[in-house]
């Protein structure tokens, strides 16, 4: 790799932006294509779907064969709430190679005990969610059911882009949610990003089970074609 090329990639993972190195694999040229270069690239469709699964591999085109070296940050998942939801789904993500912080101001939830091995912020959201650096790979879930916590959260994580944000609550619940966030200065586009009831319908009851709905949620949002997120909605 050139060392022009190599700095490009080096100053693109720092950003936590998104790259891939192209390879010709007959003569070794290679390039460097950005992720707001993707759309208008000949090759967006391979590397739109190679940078969506997070997995490099080898394709051929007009009788090349290339490699495509995916480089894409690692997921991070942000859980707003030290509930019993949230220590069944901290280690599930964790499983799935994810950067989970869990945040919650209540000392009596957010404890070493309840979360052994995961990252804990014991502030208030706007102290504790700024220095995270929340971005669009990360996923946001707000599940302590306390406007005084959630709210600001959430608010947050419209400002940070992050591809997915769910919140825990019932339809009326979530509609009661919306009309406090308006008035806090969301709009209809920010209220409609919000996955709530939170999770893939499939019947959960138990935290485990919700865990598992929220977590297939976030896979779906992450990795799913547009389309299809909406027929997995």
């Amino acid at each position: 790799m050139k060392l022009e090329t190599l700095a490009e990639l080096n100053a693109e993972r720092a950003a936590r932006r998104p790259a891939i190195l192209v390879t010709d694999t007959a003569n070794g040229a290679q390039r460097l294509v950005k992720s707001n270069e993707i759309a208008a690239d000949p090759l967006r469709a391979d590397l739109s779907k190679h940078l969506r699964m997070g997995k490099s591999g080898m394709i051929e085109v007009d009788g090349k064969k290339l490699f495509l070296n995916v480089y894409a940050p690692t997921a991070m998942l942000v859980i707003v709430g030290a509930v019993h939801i949230s220590q069944a789904l901290a280690p599930l993500a964790r499983s799935l190679d994810y950067d989970v912080t869990v945040v919650d101001p209540r000392t009596a939830f957010a404890s070493p005990e309840r979360f052994p091995d995961v990252p804990l912020i014991a502030e208030w959201p706007d102290v504790a969610l700024p220095p995270l650096g929340i971005d669009r790979y990360t996923a946001f879930v707000a599940l302590t059911h306390d406007p005084k916590i959630d709210d600001p959260a959430l608010l947050h994580a419209f400002d940070r882009d992050c591809f997915y944000i769910g919140a825990l609550g019932s339809r009326k619940t979530h509609a009661k949610r919306g009309e406090r966030l308006r008035a806090q200065g969301a709009d209809d586009r920010d209220i409609a990003r919000i996955h709530a009831p939170i999770g893939l319908p499939i019947g959960a009851v138990s935290p485990s089970e919700i865990a598992v709905a929220i977590m297939a949620e976030i896979t779906a949002q992450l990795r799913l074609p547009p389309k299809e997120k909406e027929e997995a909605a």
